[in-house]
């Protein structure tokens, strides 16, 4: 699964970043991480339909961060191992592994690489929320999906819905207003350090680079890599303010201000090798 390493000087930079924000998210209430030490879990309730049961399954979790969400399946029985190309976030996920006593694995390594440090094959492969906008590569993407998951395995993604991407979100922003392009682009956009979905207060100081894929993108690499579909489903909801005129419901999910279901904000996506 060799291929362009030209992208690599924007893979280094963000992975700097990433190595940054793993202290600023561990402290940030948007993780609340003080309530998962205590017994509480990271995931919402459409990954967990969409996984369905995970109790004695072999599960890989792609783009894991600090293992809240991989330690989260550990705590519904599956066989969890989580990867990040991140050394802070992974080393942080074996610290919060280790103190809570949980069964799972962490490799740290780039997603492309990661058949080159890996060797298992897993009934179910899970991402979610702000993954894909990080890769530039999205049929190698696919293709990583595919061979980890074992015949008759399922994938689970839980994403942004790509049509977001298309708005102007910044905190001074009244209502939608189309900005950018929803098509993929070679080169990635450059943003500039301004705070943190986490904590908007929070001083970040280096820059993103990011793609933007669209919904045919990301499910065309996943056909191409030989799975098939089992479910695409779309919500007028988000899992984190995409702007400032949103607000939180109680099962933590954000919405339009007054519930109106104008767009789509979030999207998932089950598929199955053959």
């Amino acid at each position: 699964m060799d291929g362009d390493r030209s992208m690599d000087r924007f893979l280094e930079a963000n992975r700097s970043l990433w190595d940054s924000l793993v202290s600023i998210h561990q402290r940030s209430a948007f993780y609340n991480l003080e309530a998962f030490l205590v017994g509480g879990s990271s995931l919402l309730a459409i990954e967990r339909e969409e996984a369905g049961p995970v109790e004695g399954r072999r599960l890989l979790h792609l783009q894991c961060h600090f293992g809240m969400d991989t330690l989260s399946w550990a705590r519904l029985g599956a066989q969890a191992t989580g990867i990040d190309f991140s050394p802070r976030a992974i080393e942080a996920a074996c610290t919060l592994r280790d103190r809570l006593g949980l069964a799972a694995e962490f490799i740290c390594c780039d997603l492309y690489d990661l058949p080159l440090h890996l060797e298992k094959r897993f009934q179910i492969v899970f991402t979610s929320y702000g993954v894909l906008c990080w890769l530039p590569d999205l049929p190698r993407w696919g293709q990583i999906v595919a061979h980890f998951l074992e015949p008759g395995g399922r994938f689970v993604l839980v994403e942004g819905h790509p049509f977001l991407n298309v708005f102007a979100n910044g905190p001074k922003e009244s209502n939608l207003r189309v900005t950018y392009s929803y098509f993929h682009r070679p080169d990635p956009t450059r943003w500039e350090g301004d705070g943190d979905y986490a904590d908007p207060q929070a001083q970040v100081d280096l820059p993103s680079y990011e793609w933007t894929h669209s919904l045919a993108d990301i499910l065309n690499a996943l056909l191409q890599a030989g799975l098939e579909l089992e479910s695409l489903r779309e919500f007028p909801l988000a899992m984190c303010p995409y702007f400032p005129f949103q607000e939180q419901r109680p099962d933590g999910y954000w919405q339009m201000e007054g519930g109106l279901e104008s767009i789509p904000m979030l999207f998932s996506l089950r598929m199955r090798k053959r």
